[in-house]
């Protein structure tokens, strides 16, 4: 009896052991915490932009004719003056033979009217009408040549040449559309700001001064050429709410043609910004969160907005101050108000610098 009543007592005095022992194995896990990273940064800005050539024209006919000649290709690079096409005018000669005719018989009618009216036979009257006959005589002649010569129609500067739709033996009449001409040596990137950007713009344009205009292409490159800003527009649109900016690249292997569309990159700077990784956000209902540790090591759900993202990192405009200590991990583990144990690292341990670059 003895013997059982002493094992009993041993068995207890383990369990008790048992229980002391998995409450002292019961700690409350360590995460890491840490403060928000304050860097000047360059804050990127994305607008839809169309590129136009600073010169795009239509080339028309200006004469009744055949398309005798088409001396170019579509999409060919041309010079200033450079031959494009010939179109045959008919009774063109015969025309010029008969005003170059009508004039020279006006001059002759006039020396004829000259000696009369020197001699009293004609009054001065007379003369003046065969002056002007052969004013009007000479303007035919002119106009004839200058009929001629608008046969051959030639690049008005130089560009790239569009769609060619007559063919060599066409019938053109005046107005009718022979080709087009763009002249990409330099193109304008047009794109719509809104008006808190244009504010600030014009109040802050330290801001902007020391970033590049970039030009993000339709495949996602870079555009080689930084830009800059021309003109802004006279008035916004009611509509929109925008005003737009016209900006120049300059286009020197041609790679941007008329008619393209890209995305512009405006990099606005912006001195001590507040960083934060990714991985210590979480979303509620739309809305973005963090856990901040108090002094008493309180984890506090806080509502934060965002500028800005970066590869892994947000830019934080309100709910978080440069001393605020907040989670890096546990975050789906950790509800408001639970008391915390933290471990705190260096905010450059928390986001490598490197990984700062605009998406």
């Amino acid at each position: 009896m003895k013997n059982l009543i002493h094992l009993s007592c041993l068995a207890i005095m383990f369990l008790l052991f048992a229980c002391h022992s998995k409450k002292e194995t019961q700690v409350k896990p360590v995460y890491t915490a840490t403060t928000p990273l304050v860097e000047s940064i360059s804050l990127p800005q994305s607008y839809v932009a169309n590129i136009a050539s600073q010169r795009n024209i239509e080339v028309h006919s200006q004469q009744t004719g055949i398309l005798q000649d088409v001396y170019v290709s579509e999409g060919q690079f041309v010079k200033a003056g450079q031959p494009l096409f010939r179109i045959a005018i008919v009774g063109a000669n015969e025309e010029i033979a008969k005003a170059k005719a009508a004039a020279e018989q006006a001059s002759i009618d006039l020396q004829n009217v000259t000696t009369l009216t020197d001699n009293k036979v004609l009054s001065n009257n007379a003369k003046r009408m065969a002056t002007a006959k052969l004013k009007g005589a000479e303007a035919d002649y002119q106009l004839a040549v200058l009929h001629k010569r608008l046969s051959l129609i030639r690049a008005p500067f130089s560009g790239i040449l569009g769609r060619i739709p007559n063919k060599a033996g066409s019938l053109v009449e005046p107005s009718d559309l022979l080709t087009s001409l763009s002249d990409n040596s330099k193109v304008f990137a047009y794109f719509n700001i809104s008006e808190t950007d244009y504010l600030d713009f014009h109040l802050h344009p330290e801001r902007f001064s020391q970033s590049p205009l970039q030009l993000v292409l339709a495949n996602g490159d870079v555009f080689p050429a930084s830009g800059k800003i021309l003109d802004i527009g006279g008035q916004f649109d009611s509509s929109t709410g925008t005003i737009a900016v016209r900006a120049v690249f300059s286009n020197a292997n041609n790679l941007l043609r008329n008619g393209q569309t890209g995305t512009i990159k405006l990099f606005i700077q912006k001195k001590n910004a507040i960083l934060i990784p990714q991985e210590a956000v979480y979303e509620l209902q739309d809305k973005k969160y963090v856990f901040v540790v108090d002094k008493n090591n309180i984890a506090r759900q806080r509502a934060i907005k965002i500028d800005a993202e970066f590869t892994g990192a947000y830019v934080v405009s309100s709910g978080l101050q440069p001393t605020d200590r907040y989670l890096l991990d546990g975050i789906q583990k950790v509800n408001d108000g639970d008391k915390v144990r933290v471990s705190m690292v260096s905010p450059q341990a928390s986001m490598k610098l490197d990984k700062l670059n605009a998406n």
